[in-house]
């Protein structure tokens, strides 16, 4: 409270720049780490809300998840951002893959570590096929639907060319809304590059010569430039529960398999 008050009436601060850590899968529901909607928007709206804010700051450090829950934390940011007429800079730390990329294309400048882990443009769906397992077993599967589709997908049943086709399709849709959004985002920062929306992900430093970031930087050293060293860093804490967890409303739900990708067995081979 002395160090607020001696800030008013002094002058030391050069103004304040509120900092939310975006760190975890993306999904809905219930788990102990991660990132939805319900769970972020009351830190964004604090964030947006703090008077002689320069800009807020996104520390991002995610594998990405949920198509739903990734969209809709970019545009409340975007919203947030335009309504309040704030900036937003995006911190990559580990990882922005997927979902976690989506949230880093809602900072108007996107900065990294050299060792930073970005992209995976793409969308996937991953399971398994148990016909033939519970076929040797002398195991009979017995489903009864109401539609014909209804059992699409069955991981006990023999896969239909049309399920997978249908599988397809949705999986090209989300993909086009992925690359709209990007190259809206990005703009004529992006290389034409063919790779660039295959799913691939790259470091920090080829995702700049990519245009998928800006620069390198740290947090505080880039503020402090940018600000001046005086500019004050807020953290808006997570509000915490009884037990000590994050009281965010996470989850994973079917839909984490639409953009879940294979960047957490790739960076597993990386960690030294």
């Amino acid at each position: 409270m002395i160090r607020k008050l001696i800030k008013r009436f002094f002058g030391t601060s050069s103004g304040v720049v509120p900092v939310v850590r975006l760190s975890g899968i993306i999904a809905s529901g219930n788990v102990r780490r991660g990132l939805s909607l319900s769970g972020i928007s009351p830190l964004l709206d604090k964030a947006f809300d703090i008077k002689n804010a320069k800009a807020v700051a996104l520390v991002i450090n995610s594998p990405g998840g949920s198509p739903v829950q990734s969209s809709l934390i970019y545009e409340r940011i975007r919203h947030l951002s335009s309504k309040k007429n704030i900036p937003v800079l995006a911190f990559v730390e580990d990882v922005a893959a997927s979902g976690g990329y989506w949230l880093a294309c809602a900072g108007d400048e996107i900065f990294v570590n050299s060792a930073s882990v970005l992209g995976s443009i793409g969308v996937v769906s991953s399971g398994f096929g148990f016909d033939q397992a519970i076929e040797k077993l002398g195991i009979k599967r017995r489903v009864y639907t109401a539609g014909t589709r209804k059992g699409m997908l069955d991981p006990f049943l023999p896969e239909s060319e049309a399920d997978i086709e249908h599988l397809r399709a949705l999986q090209k849709d989300i993909h086009d809304q992925f690359i709209t959004m990007v190259k809206m985002r990005r703009g004529s920062r992006l290389s034409d590059n063919d790779d660039l929306f295959s799913g691939a992900f790259w470091t920090g430093n080829q995702s700049i010569s990519l245009g998928l970031a800006d620069k390198t930087g740290e947090l505080r050293q880039v503020l402090e430039a940018r600000f001046g060293p005086k500019i004050e860093i807020k953290y808006i804490p997570q509000k915490r529960s009884l037990f000590g967890f994050a009281s965010t409303n996470e989850g994973i739900s079917f839909t984490d398999d639409l953009v879940a990708s294979s960047i957490d067995t790739a960076l597993s081979r990386l960690e030294e």
